[in-house]
C-alpha cells in the first residue's frame, strides 16, 4: 500500500484539483456574494460592498420574489405529482412485454434530445396559436368551439400553459429512470405472486411500488434540481421581460444581476446570489427529507 501511494496520489490530484477549481471555489465564492452588494458580477472584492444579510431580509420582503417562489413550488409540486404517475404509468406499461418497445420509447423520450427553446416555441406556435394551433383544430373537431376560442397564453392561463408543455417534455426522462429500476425486479417475483393468486394490480401494488422506492428518490432529486434551474421555459413564455404570471427564482435572478427588466432598478449580483443560496437549500432540503422518510434498506430485489 505504502509503495502504491504515489501512484494513488497522483491519479487523483488532477480530479481533486479540477473539482476544487470548477466546483468548490464557486460555490464558496457565490456564498461570499450574498453577503454583499455588487453592481456587476465581474467586480473585484475591493468594489464589493458587505451589507451581512441584507440580501436575503430584502428577498423576503420583497413581492416579485415571493411569487417567483410561488410559481416554482406550484411547478415542483403539481407538475411533479403529473409528470411522476404518467412517467411510472409509462414505464410500467413498456416493461411489460408490450410489443414495439424500443419504438414507443424512443418516441415518449423524444422530447428530451430536442432543444428547450424549440420545443417552447413549437408548443407557442403551433399548439397553443389562436388561429391555428393543434389545441384549436382538436377543440374545433370536438364541437368544443367556444373553448377553442381561449387563449391560452393569455395572462390568466399562461402559468398552466406553461406548466403542461413542461410537463410534456419531461416524462420521457423520468420514464428512463422509472424503466431502469423496473427492470431490475426479477420476473420470478411476479411468477411466485402470480401462483400465490396475486393479480397485476396487486403485484403493481405490494411488490413493484415498495421495491422502486429508491428509484423515487432519484426521480424526484432529479425532478427538484431540473425545477429549481427552471428558466428557458418561463423566459419565452413571457409576454414581457417579468411577466409575474410565468416568473420563476432564476429568471428574476438573471435580472438582477443583469439588469434587465423593468423590475429591476440597479444591478446587484449578490442579491442575484443570494437567490442561487436559497435555490441551493431548498434542492438540499428536498434530499434531506427524501432520505428521511423513504428509505429502502431492508428491501431486496
Amino acid at each position: 500500500m505504502k509503495k502504491n501511494k504515489g501512484m494513488i496520489v497522483g491519479f487523483l490530484a488532477p480530479a481533486v484539483i479540477i473539482f476544487l477549481i470548477v466546483f468548490l471555489y464557486p460555490i464558496v465564492r457565490t456564498v461570499m456574494m450574498s453577503l454583499y452588494k455588487i453592481e456587476a458580477v465581474t467586480d473585484t472584492m475591493d468594489l464589493w460592498t458587505f451589507v451581512g444579510v441584507q440580501n436575503y431580509q430584502k428577498l423576503f420582503t420583497t413581492a416579485i420574489f415571493k411569487t417567483a417562489m410561488t410559481n416554482i413550488v406550484k411547478i415542483w409540486l403539481i407538475g411533479g405529482i403529473i409528470v411522476m404517475i404518467v412517467s411510472l404509468l409509462f414505464g410500467v406499461i413498456l416493461t411489460s412485454g408490450i410489443r414495439g418497445k424500443k419504438f414507443f420509447r424512443a418516441i415518449i423520450y423524444l422530447p428530451n434530445i430536442v432543444s428547450a427553446v424549440a420545443l417552447a416555441t413549437m408548443w407557442l406556435q403551433y399548439v397553443y396559436s389562436p388561429k391555428f394551433g393543434l389545441l384549436k383544430s382538436v377543440l374545433d373537431a370536438l364541437g368544443l368551439h367556444k373553448l377553442a376560442e381561449t387563449q391560452w397564453t393569455a395572462p390568466e392561463n399562461v402559468f398552466w400553459a406553461l406548466l403542461l408543455a413542461y410537463c410534456f417534455g419531461m416524462i420521457g426522462y423520468h420514464m428512463l429512470i422509472w424503466m431502469s429500476g423496473i427492470e431490475r425486479i426479477s420476473p420470478d417475483l411476479y411468477e411466485a405472486a402470480t401462483i400465490d393468486g396475486a393479480n397485476k394490480p396487486q403485484q403493481f401494488r405490494f411488490m413493484t411500488l415498495p421495491l422502486l422506492k429508491g428509484v423515487f428518490k432519484t426521480n424526484i432529486t432529479m425532478w427538484t434540481v431540473s425545477t429549481a434551474a427552471f428558466f428557458v421555459w418561463s423566459q419565452l413564455f413571457s409576454s414581457v421581460t417579468a411577466n409575474r404570471s410565468t416568473i420563476v427564482p432564476v429568471q428574476y435572478m438573471y435580472m438582477q444581476i443583469f439588469g434587465a427588466g423593468n423590475a429591476v432598478t440597479e444591478r446587484n449580483a449578490g442579491y442575484g446570489a443570494a437567490i442561487g443560496i436559497i435555490l441551493c437549500l431548498c434542492v438540499v432540503l428536498v434530499f434531506t427529507v427524501c432520505n428521511k422518510f423513504i428509505k429502502d434498506d431492508d428491501l431486496e430485489f
